[in-house]
């Protein structure tokens, strides 16, 4: 997760533990949210495998920064499946990209690579080359997570007076500005 409960429960000033499984479910949710919105994960992984067309010479893992590259695997039918390539020759670029010296296979094959990548979260201090979670992702969760808490009986609710009473309904629910805005600087690039 994103974020700790006691940084939330700090946040909201709050000292029982009467809501922390409702507060650890809302940044459960709040981490995911971000890893969507920003169409990458930000949990560091080891051993993620990401798969990609053969003849792909960029490639855009989904978990980074990238920390080690153990393997790429080529497949070229289902019956001999994953076949490991040694002696590839590749170059970690913004972390993110490993591009490739040259083609391994075809369009027609599979690409598969090894690596740990990804942040080191809240909580738990980076070893060696390990990446912490950047404090402005953390603070963004805190803050969603806080605006949800606090407008919990309200989410999705807009009322709107009309003549012979009120009309309710469901508004479409988004994240807050200044957490978009910030989230927007650790969007996965596609091209």
């Amino acid at each position: 997760m994103l974020a700790q409960l006691t940084t939330v429960k700090a946040r909201l000033g709050i000292t029982d533990t009467t809501d922390d499984t409702l507060l650890t479910n809302m940044i459960a949710h709040a981490s995911g949210r971000f890893d969507v919105q920003c169409r990458r994960l930000f949990t560091r992984t080891v051993n993620k495998e990401d798969e990609f067309v053969g003849d792909d010479t960029e490639l855009r893992l989904i978990c980074y920064p990238i920390e080690t590259v153990a393997s790429f695997h080529l497949k070229y039918d289902e019956t001999e499946g994953w076949v490991l390539e040694s002696d590839v020759d590749y170059l970690i670029r913004r972390g993110s990209v490993i591009s490739l010296h040259g083609k391994l296979a075809s369009e027609a094959e599979q690409l598969k690579v090894t690596y740990t990548g990804g942040y080191v979260l809240p909580g738990t201090a980076p070893v060696g080359s390990e990446v912490a979670l950047p404090s402005e992702i953390e603070q963004g969760c805190v803050e969603q997570v806080s605006y949800w808490y606090q407008n919990r009986n309200r989410l999705g609710l807009v009322t709107v007076s009309g003549e012979g009473g009120n009309v309710q309904q469901f508004a479409q629910l988004d994240l807050l500005p200044h957490v978009k805005a910030v989230l927007m600087q650790h969007e996965r690039w596609n091209n």
